[in-house]
């Protein structure tokens, strides 16, 4: 199972590249989820992580397929009503392109379209879907059997749902608030590698 460290969008770019390069060793991806950030903030930010030493593979960007395009990143992740997927990888094959879905039948269509993934959410309550109703994890199971591509699963996710997710063979996780809104992201981003390397070797 992968761990995909999603940024919140409430931190400072200097911070938030601080945090992204103590736990680079940790993760095996980070998307850089920052709507609210100028594209000249972004490319400070990536400039940040470059010299930090973290690695292009490990880098997608939300939403920025221009940022991604401009700065030689290998990865864009895409909201489900965002840029049509085709088209992305029509014109980029070489580009891993990612998907949110929120149903089957989203994750069945993102991968004909060409997703390299989808992630699928949200799983569990969560804070920053405050008053929402999660969408389950009965869909994971469908999508994980049905699927070709990578299925990972995000919101609300706790060092404890990760057993949960396994059982459902969801491929990754991927955790926002867990890490980001962390006191300590160090420190919970161990947690969560060790519960993922746990329940991997039962």
């Amino acid at each position: 199972m992968k761990l995909m460290a999603v940024t919140d969008d409430r931190k400072l770019v200097c911070d938030l590249a601080s945090t992204i390069i103590k736990i680079k060793d940790k993760i095996d991806f980070v998307q850089i989820r920052e709507k609210t950030k100028t594209a000249q903030e972004i490319i400070t930010l990536l400039q940040y992580l470059e010299e930090g030493g973290v690695k292009k593979e490990k880098i997608i960007l939300n939403d920025r397929l221009d940022i991604t395009l401009l700065m030689g990143i290998l990865g864009v992740h895409l909201p489900e009503k965002g840029l049509p997927v085709h088209e992305v990888k029509q014109n980029f094959p070489d580009l891993m392109v990612g998907c949110s879905v929120h149903s089957y039948e989203g994750a069945m269509n993102a991968q004909r379209e060409g997703a390299d993934y989808v992630l699928y959410g949200h799983c569990f309550e969560t804070n920053s879907k405050k008053g929402k109703a999660p969408n389950g994890i009965e869909p994971l199971l469908k999508m994980t059997e049905e699927l070709r591509i990578p299925v990972y699963a995000i919101g609300g996710i706790t060092w404890s749902k990760v057993d949960v997710l396994q059982q459902v063979k969801a491929d990754g996780i991927a955790v926002m608030s867990g890490i980001f809104s962390s006191d300590n992201p160090i420190y919970s981003t161990n947690q969560y590698v060790e519960a993922i390397n746990n329940e991997s070797e039962i």
